[in-house]
């Protein structure tokens, strides 16, 4: 297997369309579907399957994506080992959500700035993620996967969520032995109509009908209402396990969602932008287990 094949094949991947990815790589589509032919040929796989919409990867694609990706991230690894230090040098403008943003990277980018100085750091933490492809930032980390864009999208990790409550509420609220209990409860949430992404929206997940009656666009203001005492809530683990005095209402209740690292295609090679994906990355297989509530 040829590893220029391969680079060829994920540029396909990511632009969805055979055209628009040899205008991207500058080369002919020719060439890049003569490859990607022979590239099927050797894996004696279909990669593709050609639809009106463009290039849609099959599950074996769809494998080799995942295992390409890992490869390419590996060969950026050597480049950035290499790169000298001055090369380290201006700003990054990360933008994340605000429960990742203030609870995974603020407390953790200290190490980063420390290992190099000449780096700015910008953290937009908040309530909605700006948008690699209109270079509102360098680097994002999404709850889903981006449909479209010239952009470089891998899963960061995964993470859990549970339903929390303080000792104190759950003392003197009504009983809750299961979901279905919940009806009866002072529900912690969203505002429904600030909900930036449908990965966001928990409630549903646990019973269709269920409403919460106090409500913030902030996790973390929830977060702090929940430990108040004043009801329960949907919180990530990582949030949850952490903040004093909150225990697991329903250890039954388990959602998983997703993180997404994004980066504008044209910033990768550039050293400083590498060097923080690679630390980033590294740091979150360091705090798997809290990430997924084992912590």
């Amino acid at each position: 297997m040829n590893w220029d094949d391969l680079k060829l094949f994920l540029a396909v991947a990511r632009a969805g369309r055979l055209a628009s990815a040899a205008k991207a790589i500058g080369q002919d589509a020719t060439t890049v579907s003569r490859r990607i032919r022979r590239l099927e040929q050797a894996l004696q796989a279909r990669l593709f399957e050609h639809t009106p919409s463009g290039h849609v990867l099959t599950d074996q694609g769809s494998a080799l994506f995942e295992a390409a990706e890992r490869m390419e991230a590996a060969a950026m690894g050597i480049q950035r080992d290499a790169a000298p230090a001055s090369q380290l040098a201006g700003a990054i403008r990360i933008s994340a959500s605000e429960g990742f943003g203030s609870r995974i990277i603020a407390p953790h980018v200290g190490d980063f700035t420390r290992a190099h100085p000449q780096v700015q750091i910008d953290l937009i933490a908040s309530s909605g993620v700006l948008n690699p492809s209109r270079r509102e930032a360098d680097i994002a980390v999404m709850l889903a996967r981006p449909k479209a864009g010239p952009l470089i999208a891998r899963k960061l990790t995964d993470y859990a969520l549970g339903l929390y409550a303080a000792p104190a509420y759950l003392a003197s609220a009504p009983r809750l032995a299961g979901p279905g209990d919940l009806a009866s409860h002072v529900l912690v949430g969203y505002v429904p109509d600030q909900i930036y992404a449908p990965e966001l929206r928990y409630l549903s997940e646990i019973g269709s009908r269920l409403e919460a009656t106090i409500r913030s666009s902030s996790i973390n203001a929830q977060a702090e209402i929940i430990a108040a005492g004043t009801g329960c809530g949907v919180l990530p683990c990582f949030i949850g396990d952490a903040v004093p005095g909150l225990v697991r209402a329903l250890p039954e209740i388990g959602i998983e969602r997703s993180f997404w690292l994004v980066v504008h295609r044209d910033l990768r090679g550039i050293a400083r932008i590498d060097r923080f994906l690679a630390w980033l990355t590294q740091r979150i297989e360091q705090l798997r287990p809290l990430m997924m509530g084992r912590g």
